[in-house]
């Protein structure tokens, strides 16, 4: 069964345990870790410990010319990086971003964990899955958005009409969480907002939450695997929306970097090597 994991795990930047990270890698399949812009702010702004581990993105981040905007992005990339690191037990510094067309994330030679990144006020967000593709988004829990209007452009028909029928003090709060899930879901498809909120929806919280139609209808099945939740950081609520989607291969219950080749691949190489080894030999006996 597809599952979103367990509670959200509090990391600093110093002296943290990573293993419940491996740990609800190895029971779930996903893991959501988050931390404090603060603390992942990198008190060296132009050191080699930090271009080393923002790696490519160095160039990026020094044209960042914002102190607070450069500032995020850096906290956020040291986030994303260490919780890939604990997951694959390695290095920060050794592990590459790289970016698709849509500017989705990924880890380059490392498509056993997917990853997802989400950002807002003080609260830093990273989900690792090994199941196929993950979202996360997050929002503070008292942002006022429902009296903007933005349900007109965010919400399907369906969503509109059952968000007409609850009481005024319950509208905002479930506008927060269709706006989570929908970015949460938008990131785990690659897509951002090139596809529209009114094209798709979900359901109110009080029953299983699935991808629907604008109707209200189904229009995904148990492969998608969504989850929200409040999180409290550093005396802030917010609003967390998880969204899997299990591709259907399996899980790998072994993300270490040293050891991702797939059993036939690695004993393939190793034939092949034992091959050209004997060769060699042969060589050098004559």
């Amino acid at each position: 069964m597809n599952t979103v994991g367990g509670s959200p795990i509090g990391v600093t930047a110093e002296h943290s345990d990573w293993s419940a990270v491996r740990e609800d890698l190895r029971r779930y399949g996903t893991a959501v870790v988050h931390g404090q812009l603060a603390d992942w702010c990198p008190q060296t702004t132009d050191g080699p410990a930090l271009r080393a581990v923002l790696g490519r993105d160095w160039s990026r981040y020094r044209d960042i010319e914002h102190p607070e905007i450069q500032g995020r992005y850096a906290a956020s990339r040291r986030l994303l990086k260490h919780a890939a690191a604990a997951a694959l037990r390695a290095e920060a510094k050794d592990l590459e971003l790289a970016y698709g067309p849509t500017g989705r994330p990924y880890l380059r030679g490392c498509d056993q964990i997917d990853i997802s990144l989400s950002h807002t006020d003080d609260l830093l967000l990273v989900g690792l899955t090994t199941r196929g593709l993950i979202g996360v988004d997050a929002e503070s829990a008292n942002r006022d958005i429902y009296s903007r209007g933005l349900d007109r452009h965010m919400c399907t028909p369906h969503e509109r009409m059952t968000l007409y029928q609850l009481p005024a003090h319950e509208r905002n709060p479930s506008l927060v969480r269709l706006w989570t899930l929908k970015e949460a879901y938008s990131k785990a498809i690659g897509q951002g907002i090139q596809f529209r909120f009114t094209e798709f929806g979900f359901g109110p919280d009080n029953r299983p939450t699935q991808v629907n139609r604008p109707d209200g209808t189904a229009g995904a099945g148990d492969e998608w695997a969504l989850r929200t939740l409040t999180l409290d950081s550093g005396g802030t609520a917010y609003v967390v929306s998880v969204a899997v989607y299990d591709a259907g291969l399996g899980r790998t219950l072994d993300t270490e970097i040293t050891t991702m080749l797939d059993n036939e691949v690695a004993a393939a190489i190793r034939d092949a090597l034992d091959a050209e080894w004997q060769q060699w030999s042969q060589v050098l006996d004559h």
